[in-house]
C-alpha cells in the first residue's frame, strides 16, 4: 500500500475487500483470502458498484482535453490539458478534501470540468476517467454535485423559496412535501441558514439580503438535496473574508470526513484552510506538478531544490514556484523539470498504483449500469410551472419597475389621447387624425415592447446554462416558460394603452369596433415582442441585437402602410410588406374604424387635404381592404409563432454550442 515516510496512506484503501483479483472473493486487513459470500451485505452490494453506500473514488489516465479556435483562417485544435507527451494521470479517494491548485491559467477549471464531465461547447477529451471503476458519462448530474464560482440566483426569491422550488427540480418527483420540507430544513440547519430562512437572496434596492459567505453556503445547500457523494466546486472562497472563507472549508471538511468526496480549485488559501486539505493537486502549464498530502508535497519540492521557509504560506509558496511567466524561458524550463522530476518519482508511482487498481476494477465488472436509472424527475408540465411560476415571482417582486412601466405607458397613452382629444372623424380633417391616432396605437405597441425585451435572455442565460447543464430540464422548458412569465405583461399593457387612448381620442364608439382595436392592440405588441425574443436569442447581447433589429424596424414601418401606397411598390419589394405586423395592425383597425361610414364631409377652404367621402375611400387611399380583416389578425398570429419558433432555435444552437 502506497504510504509517506511516516506510513500514513497517502491514498487510504478503505475498503481492503476490494483487492481481490476477481469478483468471487478478497483479501481482509491481514491478507486472508475471504469469500465475498461471508461479507457483510453491505459489503457485497458494493462491489455491484453502489456509490452511495461506500462513497466513490474518481481515478483519470492520460487525459487531454482540446478545444477548437481559428488560426489563419482554419480550424484547429489547441491542446488545454497535455496529457500526450506526459500523462495527465490521477486518482482522488473517498472521504478527501482535496484542493487543486496552480497559477491562473494552469488548467484547473478545465480539469475540473472535465473530471465532472461538465465540459463546455467545443471542448474534447481524450483519455479515460472513471468512478469506481465505471467511465463517467451524462449520469454524472445525478451522482455528483457541481458547485462554480459565481452565485447566481433569483435574487428576488428568499431562501426557502429557492429551496423549495430546486427541490422540487432536483428530487424524484415520488418525494413527498414534507420529505422535502424536512430535508431543506436539515440542510439549512446543517449550514446555519435557518435564520434567513425568509431573506431574500439579493437584489437592488432590497435593505435586508444575504452576505457573500451565505450566498455560497446556499450554493452548497442547493447542491446538497440531492445528498450526492462527490462535490466539485470552483474556487468556493473567492470574495470571500477570511472568517467565512475559513467556515465554508471547514463545512467542506466535515462533509469530507462523513464519507463524501470533494474535489475544488482554489486559490492561494491561507494557511488555517490549507491545513485542512486530506490531498493536494498541483498544476503548471497543464501538467500535474504533484499529487498527494501537503506533507510530502513541501517534501518532494525540497528534493528538487526548492525548499519553503518555516515562515512561509506553503500554498502560496507552491503557486508562486509553479507560475511560468509568459516570455521567459528559464521560469518554463524550471516547471517543467518539477513536472518531469514528479512523473519519475515515488510520490506519482503510489498515484499510479491507485489508479491501475481502479481500472482494473473497472475491466472486471459489467459496463451495463446506468446510474439514476430508477431516478424519476417532474413531468415537463410540472416543470414548466414551477419555472414560470420562479419567473412570475421575480416580475412581482419587481413593484419598482412594474410601476413605472405602467406610468410609463399610462402617461404616453394619456398624452396621444389629448393631443387628438375631440377628433370628428366625419370631416376630411378628422379621417387624417384617424389615421394618425391608429399608427400612434400601433407604433407604440411595437418599439418599446420590442426594445425593452431584447435584454431578457441574454441577462438570465448564465442561470440557464447552468441548471440546463445539471440535468435540471431541457430548453424547450426554460423557453416555455419564459415566454408563459411574459404573458400578463404582454396582455395588460396594450389593453390599458388601448382603453386610454382610444376614448380620449373619440374614435368609433362601438362595442365591436373597440373590441377589434384592442385584439389587434394585443396581437401588435406580442408579435413585437416574440421578434424581440428571436433577436434576443440570435446575438449574445442586447447592444448587438439593437444593431441588426434598428434596420429591420425601418422597414416594418415603411410597410405599414401609412407612408407609402402598398399597391405601389415596386414588384421587388413587395414581399417585404408580409413581414410587417404594422401592415396586418393598421388595416385591421382602420377597417373597424372605417367600415360603413358614409357621411364625411369635405373641407373646400383646405386644398391640401383630400376629400375623402366615405370610408371606402379612405381605405382605398392607403390600398386597404375589409376582405383582409381575419387575414391580418391570423397573420398576426402566426408572425407570433414564427418568430418565438425561430427565438427557440437559437437558444437552442447557442446553447449546443456552450
Amino acid at each position: 500500500m502506497a504510504s509517506d515516510e511516516e506510513g500514513t496512506p497517502l491514498f487510504p484503501l478503505n475498503t481492503s475487500w476490494r483487492n481481490s483479483p476477481n469478483n468471487s472473493g478478497t483479501n481482509d486487513s491481514s491478507g486472508i483470502f475471504v469469500d465475498s459470500d461471508s461479507l457483510p451485505k453491505r459489503v457485497r452490494t458494493y462491489t455491484q458498484w453502489s456509490p452511495f453506500e461506500e462513497g466513490v473514488t474518481l481515478a483519470w489516465n492520460d487525459v487531454s482535453v482540446y478545444a477548437k479556435t481559428k488560426k489563419n483562417g482554419k480550424i484547429v485544435c489547441k491542446r488545454i490539458i497535455n496529457g500526450v507527451y506526459v500523462s495527465v494521470t490521477g486518482a482522488v479517494k473517498a472521504g478527501s478534501l482535496v484542493a487543486l491548485m496552480g497559477a491562473s491559467g494552469a488548467g484547473k477549471s478545465t480539469l475540473m470540468s472535465t473530471l465532472a464531465y461538465r465540459n463546455t461547447g467545443g471542448t474534447y477529451m481524450d483519455g479515460d476517467v472513471l468512478i469506481n471503476g465505471r467511465p463517467i458519462g451524462s449520469y454524472m448530474k445525478y451522482l455528483s454535485g457541481f458547485m462554480h464560482q459565481e452565485d447566481i440566483f433569483i435574487g428576488s426569491l428568499t431562501v426557502l423559496e429557492h429551496m423549495n422550488i430546486m427541490s422540487r427540480l432536483k428530487l424524484d418527483r415520488k418525494t413527498t412535501q414534507t420529505e422535502r420540507n424536512s430535508k431543506i430544513y436539515q440542510i439549512l440547519k446543517s449550514l446555519g441558514l435557518l435564520k434567513c430562512i425568509n431573506t431574500k437572496i439579493g437584489q437592488t434596492g432590497d435593505s435586508k439580503v444575504l452576505s457573500g459567505g451565505e450566498k455560497k453556503r446556499l450554493s452548497f445547500a442547493t447542491e446538497l438535496l440531492t445528498d450526492p457523494p462527490i462535490l466539485f466546486c470552483d474556487e468556493p472562497t473567492t470574495g470571500l473574508d477570511s472568517f467565512s472563507a475559513q467556515k465554508i472549508v471547514s463545512m467542506m471538511n466535515t462533509m469530507a470526513a462523513s464519507g463524501k468526496t470533494i474535489l475544488c480549485t482554489i486559490h492561494q488559501p491561507s494557511s488555517d484552510i490549507f491545513n485542512m486539505f486530506s490531498q493536494l493537486i498541483l498544476m503548471t502549464e497543464g501538467r500535474i506538478a504533484f499529487m498527494g498530502s501537503a506533507a510530502s508535497a513541501l517534501d518532494f519540492f525540497e528534493k528538487v531544490g526548492y525548499q519553503c521557509p518555516s515562515s512561509y504560506n506553503p500554498a502560496d509558496f507552491f503557486i508562486k514556484t509553479l507560475a511560468a511567466t509568459s516570455g521567459d524561458e528559464n521560469s518554463k524550463q524550471s516547471v517543467k523539470r518539477i513536472c518531469d522530476q514528479f512523473a519519475v518519482s515515488d510520490y506519482n508511482r503510489e498515484v499510479d498504483v491507485v489508479v491501475q487498481y481502479e481500472f482494473h476494477m473497472g475491466r472486471a465488472v459489467e459496463k451495463t449500469y446506468k446510474l439514476g436509472r430508477n431516478f424519476k424527475g417532474l413531468f415537463v408540465w410540472e416543470k414548466v410551472f414551477w419555472l414560470s411560476y420562479r419567473w412570475l415571482m421575480d416580475v412581482w417582486r419587481n413593484p419598482a419597475l412594474q410601476t413605472y412601466k405602467i406610468l410609463q405607458r399610462s402617461g404616453i397613452a394619456l398624452m396621444v389621447g389629448l393631443c387628438y382629444f375631440g377628433t370628428n372623424a366625419t370631416t376630411s380633417t378628422g379621417a387624417q387624425n384617424v389615421e394618425g391616432v391608429i399608427f400612434l396605437i400601433v407604433t407604440e405597441n411595437t418599439f418599446s415592447p420590442m426594445y425593452s425585451i431584447l435584454n431578457e435572455f441574454p441577462q438570465n442565460y448564465p442561470l440557464f446554462l447552468r441548471e440546463y447543464k445539471s440535468g435540471l430540464y431541457s430548453t424547450p422548458t426554460y423557453f416555455a416558460s419564459r415566454i408563459i412569465s411574459l404573458l400578463p405583461g404582454l396582455i395588460i399593457e396594450p389593453v390599458l394603452f388601448v382603453i386610454i387612448v382610444y376614448w380620449l381620442s373619440g374614435l368609433r364608439a362601438t362595442t365591436y369596433a373597440f373590441l377589434m382595436t384592442t385584439l389587434a392592440g394585443i396581437l401588435t405588441l406580442n408579435a413585437a415582442a416574440a421578434c424581440g425574443v428571436f433577436f434576443s436569442n440570435a446575438f449574445d447581447s442586447a447592444p448587438l441585437a439593437m444593431a441588426y433589429l434598428v434596420p429591420f424596424d425601418y422597414l416594418l414601418m415603411v410597410m405599414s402602410g401609412i407612408f407609402i401606397k402598398l399597391s405601389s411598390l415596386p414588384q421587388l419589394f413587395t414581399w417585404t410588406k408580409y413581414l410587417s405586423w404594422l401592415m396586418y395592425s393598421t388595416e385591421v383597425i382602420s377597417v373597424v374604424q372605417w367600415d360603413g361610414i358614409n357621411n364625411i364631409t369635405c373641407d373646400a377652404s383646405d386644398q391640401r387635404i383630400p376629400c375623402l367621402t366615405s370610408g371606402s375611400q379612405v381605405l382605398q387611399k392607403y390600398s386597404f381592404s375589409e376582405d383582409n380583416l381575419l387575414r391580418d389578425l391570423w397573420s398576426m398570429f402566426f408572425l407570433c409563432i414564427v418568430f418565438h419558433s425561430l427565438g427557440f432555435m437559437c437558444l437552442w444552437l447557442k446553447t449546443r454550442k456552450k
